[in-house]
């Protein structure tokens, strides 16, 4: 079942203080600092509805990266504008915030521990390593056995376009190889240019669960049973070492012409800097290039 959706993702134009949004509300930049970079979805998500964003670009010599998940607490009612998402956003509750590592995102499954609903009502808990987030201990990501050769992810139930998940180098004489190392998720998810989405997916009985997805891969269920009764938003923090991200939009069901035109023209290339050779549009070649 693919989600139906006919909404353009923007930012909520409630964020953190260092946080700048360009004038589509798609871009969000950290100005200053590390922290005070929360972001929110500017409207709910329905279930299956992924929020994908791309990181621009990064800042040395700060240690952590992006945080993403998601809250059923409306921007508009919130006072001020947590510091961190993790643990202040969190521990207001009613949040689930994943932090993004470089090799720890994968969830392994305990059956012995979170039964669905289980912290689902009680509200916001800290998910993933936040105090050690690099830690090389225990490594649970593991690397796809293959190229991504499907057109959709499948979560479940839920059926989602690939052609968007997978993130791509700038347009370079290397181009055509960073490609492909994005294609099989080699890069680490902190990478510029790797993009990260978050969902839920329905479990009945108003709950639901979260899911990460990092370049088209599904890292699992980083939070069970969450109460879905009420408007989900999506939350992203622009945090540390993580500068700059912007959001992709994903297309459900037909593709826009746009699209279509796109996937013709990189069909018959052999890699995207061959672009500009062809005949086309400025505009077009930038479209065929970048997305």
């Amino acid at each position: 079942m693919e989600p139906i959706s006919d909404q353009f993702m923007e930012f909520h134009p409630i964020h953190g203080i260092n946080v700048r949004l360009d004038h589509l509300g798609t871009q969000a930049t950290r100005v200053e600092s590390f922290a005070n970079g929360v972001c929110f979805s500017k409207d709910p998500l329905k279930p299956g509805e992924i929020f994908l964003i791309e990181i621009e670009d990064k800042e040395l010599g700060w240690c952590g990266h992006l945080r993403i998940g998601l809250t059923a607490m409306d921007p508009r009612n919130l006072e001020v504008v947590p510091e961190y998402s993790i643990p202040d956003l969190t521990d207001l509750g009613n949040s689930w915030v994943f932090a993004i590592t470089r090799n720890h995102n994968k969830i392994i499954e305990d059956t012995e521990v979170r039964e669905a609903g289980d912290g689902g009502q009680a509200g916001g808990r800290r998910l993933g390593r936040g105090q050690a987030e690099d830690d090389d201990n225990n490594n649970t990501n593991t690397k796809p056995k293959s190229f991504f050769t499907d057109t959709h992810l499948y979560i479940e139930n839920i059926k989602i376009p690939r052609d968007k998940l997978v993130g791509r180098s700038r347009p370079g004489r290397y181009s055509h190889i960073l490609d492909d190392l994005y294609k099989s998720n080699a890069l680490p998810p902190t990478a510029r240019r790797s993009r990260i989405g978050v969902l839920y997916v329905s479990k009945g009985k108003g709950l639901g669960d979260m899911h990460i997805v990092i370049n088209g891969e599904d890292m699992g269920a980083s939070a069970k049973g969450i109460p879905t009764t009420q408007p989900l938003f999506a939350v992203v923090d622009v945090f540390a070492a993580t500068k700059c991200v912007r959001i992709v939009q994903v297309e459900y069901g037909f593709s826009s012409l746009q699209t279509l035109c796109r996937k013709a023209i990189q069909k018959h290339i052999v890699h995207r800097m061959a672009i500009d050779w062809l005949e086309l549009p400025e505009a077009l070649k930038h479209y065929c290039k970048y997305e």
